[in-house]
């Protein structure tokens, strides 16, 4: 077989594959397992260069976080936390829209965003229901804030763990450079969500009475797990940040820090590695193969080619197309297998350019792939996860509900990131967080009397 052939071969197993998992008509696990067996059976990729496709770093990170969580969803701290921050509320459905948004910003930027919204959904339907409104608002809202805050670390997003693994990249470096950003794009997505959702969200005093009765305390369900539980993940997070410092993987610290969970919880391990989404990690080894099989074959290569005489080889353009690309791809196709095909595409960028420091494009990949997930409801795994238990009750958000709130949403955080990234560039990195940060803790501080001052919101139902 000539490699012409080959790479004919690879580019069209790797955009059926896309193709399937865009449509939905096979679940994506299947197809990406297919599409990797077929490179191998017909000797595009031996099984030695599959076994060497896959990042093992990114699938034991998952592993362990998820091992992790699952154990510490027991407690039921999760739930805890969203009742408590809707009593602090004061029962009113738009603030407890807002708190529910921080909430599961927060978790989305400790643990990883799909975990956060399979914990904060549940959670939410008992509240909506107490009010009597319709919990189609408040599910738009998370899926939307567990997107933004899932872009400010390495361990919030899978793109970002994806990268994270791909490059010299560590915990603190994506918060010292993603979380200014992620802080203003927040500010702002709530303002205006607030706004939309303003007439929507109303409930009798009655209704908001109830919430206020509702019992935090009854759900903690073992105080005893919950302390081990919050030891270990104040131990694995501050392993996450010194992982660079101490020249160990993030994987090997998320697998650590699960494996003294298993020790000291004295849990089942059967039992735990039921926590473990085994549908996603083979989906993401599946798809390291089929990527692997671009890269193997030169095909990735020759795009980057391409890409480097579009841009003319400029730090700076080339960062812009990642950027806008990858926002917008992001929206109508999974962001995971979009930053699997763009991280050895940035690095054959690197080497053909020959630029020493490739780190202004890695973080456009991760703003755009992260922000970019909340254009559509297919944009990002938290998404179709939100859309998915939502159908289980009866309750349908159409793809153009969502995206006619989301869209807009999407684009104004990645004009905000565009402007981001220029001064990152130009003022050197790190050196503009502390004016970044605080424009974010000034918006964060303004936009509320701005809103008071409106006297009506727009309303929007995501139907």
């Amino acid at each position: 077989m000539t490699a012409t052939t080959q790479a004919f071969l690879a580019t069209s197993i790797f955009l059926l594959v896309y193709a399937i998992i865009v449509s939905e008509k096979i679940h994506r696990t299947v197809i990406a397992l297919v599409g990797a067996a077929v490179l191998v059976l017909i000797k595009i990729l031996t099984p030695e260069q599959a076994i060497e496709a896959v990042d093992f770093n990114t699938i034991g990170l998952l592993i362990g976080m998820m091992m992790i969580v699952g154990i510490t969803r027991q407690t039921g701290v999760f739930e805890y936390l969203a009742i408590k921050a809707a009593k602090r509320s004061g029962g009113h459905p738009l603030k407890i829209m807002a708190a529910l948004a921080l909430v599961t910003a927060v978790l989305s930027a400790l643990l990883d965003n799909v975990t956060t919204v399979l914990l904060i959904v549940p959670v939410t339907f008992a509240i909506a229901e107490k009010l009597q409104v319709s919990p189609l608002s408040y599910l738009i809202v998370e899926i939307i804030a567990s997107n933004v805050g899932g872009t400010a670390t390495l361990i919030g997003d899978p793109p970002n763990i994806m990268i994270g693994s791909a490059t010299h990249l560590g915990f603190m470096d994506f918060v010292i450079n993603l979380t200014p950003v992620v802080i203003v794009v927040y500010a702002l997505t709530i303002f205006f969500l607030k706004i939309i959702y303003r007439g929507q969200l109303v409930a009798v005093p009655e209704r908001q009475a109830a919430i206020m009765e509702l019992d935090e305390n009854e759900e903690i369900k073992d105080h005893n797990l919950l302390r081990k539980c919050l030891l270990v993940m104040f131990l694995t997070i501050a392993g996450f940040a010194l992982h660079q410092f101490i020249h160990m993987e993030s994987s090997v610290i998320a697998l650590s820090g699960a494996s003294l969970l298993l020790l000291l919880s004295r849990q089942d391990p059967e039992h735990a590695l039921h926590a473990v989404e085994w549908p996603v990690i083979f989906f993401f080894a599946g798809l390291f193969i089929i990527v692997g099989g671009l890269e193997h074959t030169g095909v990735i290569e020759k795009v980057a080619r391409w890409s480097l005489d579009l841009t003319g080889g400029q730090l700076v353009p080339m960062s812009m197309l990642i950027l806008w690309v990858s926002a917008i791809a992001s929206a109508f196709v999974d962001n995971i297998p979009f930053v699997a095909t763009m991280i050895p595409l940035i690095h054959n960028m690197g080497q053909l350019g020959a630029m020493a420091d490739l780190d202004l494009l890695w973080w456009s990949l991760a703003l755009g792939a992260c922000l970019g997930g909340n254009g559509t409801v297919i944009g990002a795994s938290a998404n179709v996860v939100v859309i998915g238990m939502a159908e289980k009750r009866g309750l349908h958000i159409t793809f153009l509900g969502f995206m006619k709130v989301a869209f807009p949403l999407m684009i104004m955080s990645i004009v905000i990131s565009t402007g981001y990234l220029l001064l990152w560039y130009y003022m050197h990195g790190p050196l503009t967080l502390l004016g970044v940060a605080l424009a974010g803790l000034a918006l964060s501080g303004l936009l509320g009397p701005l809103e008071r001052g409106r006297e009506k919101g727009v309303g929007a139902d995501g139907r």
